[in-house]
């Protein structure tokens, strides 16, 4: 696009400009959607826009193979989604102790994933490295070229403030970082960052559980227990990105330290670490799958650890649904593999601590499981990426 034709593009009220404005409502409709089937009637009344405007529009966009076009069987009408030349999106999901990543192309359509171990306390650039080699590989295995990634969506179990990343006990390599711009530098791709919690619930939203539904609370209860919140359809971070910061409620002001320096968190209760430290007399080094598996066939102590940290974890759900009154509360992480272990009394404390008309809020495991901040953090990058900027 030369100089010319961008500032004709991009002068207000000009046809050039109103063109682009369409295009551009076309395209938020098909990357909301992205992976459905979504047909050119359904875009003119999407977008409001007259039937024959879609249609232009969308042979304009085909013919530069930035959107697809499949004829529809019978009544059904041409059917419309992203091309492979709209470009690829990446997901990287940063853990305590290990890093998923993913390679997908603009419909979410995953073209290869993988995952590895990492230290604890590795350094915020070890992590990223990690990422780009893994990424290039990811790129090599799926026949597609590195340069084609458009957007990276990086997810991180901390919070952010401006993209810096604040007190994290969980990656303490990665404090007062700038994320993106640190991700950008090694990586060599845009990068859009968001609290993992916070990828989960936009993954629920988007491709699981609550699709259609305006309301909903997703947490995540692995080393950390952070929730993502869903307002009115929208990812709600609070005024510098701390919202949904669950596992920092104080249940007991005598209970044991967190490892935040304050004392009674639900974390201190509800994590994956108490669970392992409660039964490590019994089952030394045991996994947290090893000890599922012992409460599954019957270790009294193993039942009582899910139980108990389910109760407590119920008192946190509790105060969310007394404040926000969620539509459904999904539940992630590692300690969710535990099932209806650590969901029925999880449910039992939401309604023995929830006001009686939100007392049955459905609490229901992570339909996209341990992927889901995984398949956020591709949801973001997709949502993020300008379609029309090369176009």
């Amino acid at each position: 696009m030369t100089v010319d034709q961008r500032t004709a593009r991009d002068s207000p009220g000009s046809t050039a400009a109103l063109r682009t404005a369409n295009q551009q409502r076309i395209l938020d409709v098909l990357l909301r959607t992205s992976g459905a089937s979504v047909t050119q009637a359904d875009l003119s009344r999407a977008t409001g826009l007259a039937a024959g405007t879609v249609s232009n529009i969308v042979r304009e966009l085909a013919s530069s193979s930035i959107l697809d076009t499949v004829a529809g069987a019978g009544r059904r009408g041409t059917s419309v989604r992203l091309g492979r030349g709209a470009g690829l999106v990446a997901g990287l999901d940063f853990g305590h102790k290990h890093l998923n990543v993913a390679l997908a192309d603009m419909n979410g359509l995953v073209l290869a994933q993988s995952r590895e171990s990492l230290d604890i306390e590795h350094s915020h650039l070890e992590g990223l490295r990690l990422a780009d080699r893994m990424l290039r590989e990811l790129a090599a295995t799926a026949g597609v070229e590195y340069a084609d990634i458009r957007t990276i969506g990086l997810g991180l179990p901390a919070p952010f403030n401006e993209g810096v990343v604040m007190s994290s006990a969980i990656l303490p390599g990665w404090v007062g970082v700038n994320a993106p711009e640190a991700a950008s530098a090694v990586l060599g791709h845009t990068v859009v960052i968001e609290n993992d919690a916070n990828l989960g619930a936009l993954a629920e939203h988007r491709r699981g559980l609550g699709r259609g539904l305006d309301n909903l609370v997703f947490v995540k209860v692995s080393s950390g227990v952070g929730a993502g919140l869903i307002v009115n359809g929208q990812l709600f971070r609070g005024s510098n990105g701390t919202a949904g910061e669950i596992g920092h409620l104080t249940l007991n002001e005598q209970g044991p330290i967190c490892r935040c320096g304050s004392r009674g968190c639900l974390e201190a209760y509800a994590a994956s670490a108490p669970a392992k430290a409660l039964m490590a007399d019994q089952l030394p080094n045991a996994s947290l799958a090893e000890i599922i598996a012992a409460a599954r066939e019957g270790n009294v102590s193993a039942v009582r650890v899910f139980e108990d940290a389910g109760l407590h974890l119920g008192w946190g759900l509790a105060a969310l649904t007394n404040l926000l009154n969620p539509d459904i509360i999904v539940i992630g992480g590692d300690m969710s593999a535990a099932g209806d272990l650590l969901l029925e009394p999880a449910r039992q404390g939401l309604r023995r601590h929830c006001l009686s008309g939100a007392a049955n809020t459905p609490v229901m495991p992570a339909s996209l499981g341990d992927r889901a901040s995984l398949v956020g953090a591709l949801v973001l990058a997709i949502e993020a990426t300008d379609l029309l900027s090369e176009a």
